[in-house]
């Protein structure tokens, strides 16, 4: 027999609203504050394009091998999450303080990874979240989640670059540092939701994954987000600031690139929370977003400046702001209400390939042919997406 769920006390006040909220700034921002500027400081270091591939993507494959697992058995480690949230401090924050001391591959490579294991402990983050809100509120609950992370990110990479042109490459790893610190302290005073326990038979761990896997769709959309995310971790969380170094743009400037991508990617995911869009318009909305995601990316090797890369940052943005909140809500749409924790663990699991091999792939690619030519076939990847959409999506 095994242990479920069920709410008891909803007692929740606004400190503990505000202290979860300071646990999710402080769980992106410890693991973004680099973002824009780690591609071009492992160039700097004089990592080749494939090895910066490799570090970058290093980021999901402890993801891959996570967030399924973590998503099957949610339920089950439900007396420990805040513990295992906690615990993503801790290793957010040796992952700082390695990147601070150490510039080898391998230590590089290392704190990647346990960067990737903090970002697996999200599913924890939004399990405990989700209870603070009654069931027909979990989209509102979700909603403020997306919004905050969103948030978190473009201030964090927004100001990145600049603390690098006044301090050096090692200070947002500092910060990073210090931020981990400050989370460990709100993530310990979280306040978890008391819970009754019923009894339901033990399901077999096998037959569920098989289950969740026959899932109609859930294959298609999990390949779509993992394209999706292919795309975002080549580009804005990758290598775009790398092309607009060599371009000849300073880190300080590299704030209007971020503005451009993130202002209208936030603002398109929260339009989508506070407008519902009938679902019968997913399917056209996708297939555009994916197409014209995909023409932005090919006419980046035209750029020559800092405004001409950026129009098109704000054009590829705006579309992948539509494209991942859409694909969620599809996952959520399609699951039976008793496969949906084991579903949305598949799809978070296995779009993280995308993290993964998008870098890698764009590295070698870059090494081996030409920087341009990253965003060439990256575009061309988008534009298969969007023929994936019309002929599989229903």
């Amino acid at each position: 027999m095994r242990s479920v769920e069920k709410k008891q006390d909803n007692e929740i006040s606004l400190k503990d609203h505000i202290n979860f909220i300071a646990v999710i700034f402080c769980f992106w921002f410890t693991i973004y504050i680099y973002a824009p500027v780690f591609g071009v400081y492992l160039q700097s270091i004089n990592f080749s394009y494939s090895t910066i591939g490799i570090i970058l993507g290093s980021y999901g494959i402890t993801q891959v091998l996570l967030r399924l697992p973590l998503g099957i058995l949610s339920d089950r480690l439900h007396n420990i999450r805040k513990q295992l949230l906690v615990g993503s401090f801790v290793i957010a924050l040796l992952s700082s303080l390695l990147l601070v001391f150490f510039d080898s591959v391998m230590m590089i490579l290392i704190a990647r990874l346990l960067a990737g294991i903090t970002a697996s402990m999200w599913v924890m983050a939004t399990v405990l979240y989700a209870y603070y809100f009654s069931a027909d509120k979990s989209a509102k609950a979700m909603g403020i989640l997306q919004f905050v992370t969103v948030s978190t990110q473009f201030l964090s990479m927004t100001i990145s670059g600049y603390l690098v042109h006044l301090f050096g490459w090692h200070f947002p790893f500092w910060i990073g540092a210090a931020a981990s610190i400050i989370g460990i302290y709100f993530a310990w005073n979280i306040k978890v939701v008391s819970i009754e326990k019923v009894t339901t038979a033990k399901s077999n761990i096998g037959l569920h994954i098989k289950k969740t896997i026959m899932i109609p769709q859930i294959k298609m959309l999990t390949f779509l987000s993992l394209i999706a995310h292919a795309i975002l971790f080549i580009t804005i969380f990758g290598f775009s600031y790398i092309i607009a170094d060599s371009l000849g743009i300073p880190e300080k400037s590299f704030i209007w690139l971020t503005c451009a991508f993130f202002i209208p990617h936030a603002l398109a995911s929260l339009g989508l929370v506070f407008y519902k869009m009938n679902s019968r318009y997913n399917k056209i909305v996708l297939s555009s977003s994916f197409g014209l995601t995909g023409l932005f990316i090919v006419l980046v090797p035209l750029a020559s400046s800092l405004f001409t890369l950026s129009i098109l940052h704000v054009g590829s943005g705006l579309t992948l702001g539509l494209i991942f909140p859409l694909l969620l809500s599809e996952v959520v749409r399609v699951s039976p209400k008793d496969l949906k924790m084991s579903a949305m663990g598949f799809f978070q699991s296995f779009y993280a390939l995308g993290i993964f091999f998008g870098p890698l792939l764009a590295g070698i690619i870059a090494e081996s042919i030409g920087l341009h030519e990253v965003f060439m076939y990256t575009g061309m990847l988008s534009l298969g997406a969007t023929v994936i959409v019309i002929v599989l999506f229903k």
